[in-house]
This record gives structure tokens, sequence and C-alpha cells, in this order.
């Protein structure tokens, strides 16, 4: 099969989303879309350069929000019924809701807008689905209560990436997740893989079901359901 693969911004999920997508590359053509959301979220989460080993060749691209531009030319392969499936996984309720107001100004939207056009089958993986709360997964985080504000922060002196900001935070726009402040502190001070629960809006419940009803989308729950049905 040929295969769009698209990910947005959405962090819960995400791993086992990466996880899909590498065993369909196994057997199929996989095509990376990534919204600019998504190129940033795998990054912190250390996930980035799975995606990234996954491309290479025709219709094994890795297309993003900035290297498509604003007309989105490889989505038109869509349109032409090119592909035989799009997944969007995980699905954001922004891109979700943006989808069901038909709204097609991102790479993964207008990805599904045209495969909508080409009667080309989308199985999307919602994170907004029940209403109620959720555990998820955080990327790294600064555990300042654990902080002991040492002269020399040894976390910050070891990002090559400058993305340690010394008895405050992480910024997550510069981190990709590598570890090596985790590793280095002598404190524990800084945590990866934190659960918390998150409690999902109504509006993003209704609007995942308003998706359900769009004709050629159908909507999963995780992406090991995905795998099963292919």
């Amino acid at each position: 099969m040929r295969i769009g693969f698209a990910f947005t911004g959405a962090g819960h999920l995400l791993s086992e989303s990466v996880h899909l997508a590498e065993q369909l590359a196994k057997q199929h053509e996989v095509t990376i879309f990534l919204s600019g959301a998504a190129e940033e979220v795998l990054k912190m989460y250390g996930l980035y350069d799975r995606v990234v080993k996954l491309t290479g060749g025709k219709y094994r691209e890795l297309a993003t929000d900035s290297n498509q531009k604003f007309s989105y030319p490889i989505t038109g392969r869509l349109s032409l019924g090119k592909y035989d499936l799009l997944i969007v996984s995980p699905a954001t309720a922004n891109t979700v809701s943006k989808i069901v107001h038909g709204i097609a100004d991102t790479l993964v939207t207008n990805a599904v807008a045209q495969a909508g056009k080409g009667a080309v089958k989308t199985y999307m993986v919602p994170v907004d689905i029940h209403p109620g709360p959720v555990d998820t997964v955080l990327p790294s985080k600064m555990e300042t209560s654990k902080c002991q504000n040492c002269d020399e922060c040894v976390a910050s002196l070891v990002c090559n990436q400058g993305a340690i900001i010394p008895h405050d935070e992480i910024d997550l726009t510069k981190c990709i997740g590598c570890g090596l402040c985790r590793n280095s502190c002598p404190h524990d001070a800084i945590s990866e893989g934190k659960i918390i629960t998150l409690y999902m809006r109504d509006i993003d419940i209704e609007n995942t079901r308003k998706l359900s009803n769009i004709d050629d989308i159908e909507i999963f729950e995780s992406p090991e359901d995905i795998l099963d049905k292919i």
C-alpha cells in the first residue's frame, strides 16, 4: 500500500503513533506529513530522528509546513488518488476543529481535505475522544522543588541546544529530548515521562463526534487499533 502518515502537535499517543509509522514503513510506502507543531513536539519527546529515518525516496518523503510553503503541492497526490490511505495520528483538537469546519490552512488539514476530494480513506486518532480525565506523558521538565540552585548548573552545561534555563525551566522550543540534562543533574531535578491528568473540553468532544460523520473518515481510539485493522 501507499500511505500518507500525518502527525500533529499532540504529545498524547505520540510515541504509539511513531511506532505505528515504523511498523507500516516495513511493508508499505509511507510519506510523512508533519504540521509545524508536530515537528517541534516530536523533537521535545526525542522522537523526531525516528520519524526522519522512515523517509527517503519517492513516496517516502518528509513533507512539512515549511518545505511545502502555502500551496502544499504534495497533497495534490491525495486528490489524484495516488495514495491508498491517509492516517492522522495523533490528531489535536485544533486539527479536528479545522477539519470539521472545512478549514484547510495547514499541511495536515489540507491533506485531509485533498484525501476527501480524491476519495482516499482517512484514519484518524483524535486525542479528545471521550469526556472526562485522561492521563498523558510530559516531555522533559525541570522540577524546581528539587533544584538546589547550584552555582554551576551541570544540566545547562551539558545541553548542546541551550534549552536549560538554570533554576527555572526548560525551553521546549529548543529541547530535542536527548536526556543529557536528566542524566547529568546530581539532584534529579529534571524529569522525563512525568504523567499528568488532563480534562477533555465538551467542545472538543463534540467536534470529534462531528468528525466521525464526515465521509471517508474513520475514527480510532489508539494507533494500535489502526495497525490491527491494516
